[in-house]
This record gives structure tokens, sequence and C-alpha cells, in this order.
């Protein structure tokens, strides 16, 4: 079971444990982390899941997919971290991840 650190907006940091298998969007909307919205429910379609991924766990993640990558450059806060949380299956090699969600555009 793969754990992870969210950064809240108010820099509270929260500690999932979640479901090998599931997104990390899956896993901080039922932890009861309310911040994200997550409008599509997982579609890559609308960018509100949008996180920013510690520079540690860059190259764990890997890199945004085409359709991810159109999606975040509508924001005005991407970062080099940036990614949409409903990209990212949770497995065991992401145990420790550690994300942020980012302010709302």
């Amino acid at each position: 079971m793969p754990k992870m650190i969210v950064v809240e907006r108010s820099g509270k940091e929260v500690s999932i444990d979640a479901r090998d298998g599931v997104t990390v969007m899956e896993a901080i909307r039922d932890s009861g982390v309310d911040e994200l919205l997550a409008l599509c429910g997982g579609c890559c379609s609308c960018a509100t899941c949008h996180i920013i991924v510690d520079t540690d766990w860059l190259a764990h993640v890997g890199p945004a997919s085409g359709d991810e990558d159109d999606l975040l450059d509508s924001s005005d806060h991407r970062t080099a971290g940036s990614r949409l949380s409903c990209q990212i299956p949770l497995t065991a090699s992401l145990d420790g991840l550690c994300v942020t969600i980012a302010p709302e555009d």
C-alpha cells in the first residue's frame, strides 16, 4: 500500500495511505482532501486536478502525455513539476511520493 504526502494550498501536509493501482487524484479525493476539484472525474479533460510533483519524484512519475501537456498549458501556475493527478497511477515504486496541490486558476 503506497503512502504519499500531499501538501495542501495552506501548506499543511497530509499523509495518505492509498490502494495500489489507484491514481493520485483518486487517492487524494478518497482521503477527504477537498481542494482538488477533479471535475472530469479522471478523464484528462479539465486540468482541475493539477498538482506539483516534488522535484525528487519527477523521474519516478515520468513526463506528461501530449493531452496532459496541452491541458497544463492552460494553467497560470504551471511549473516543471506540474502534472494532472488523474494521470499518475500509484504503485509500490511511488511509496513516499510528495505532491503539492496547485493554486486555483
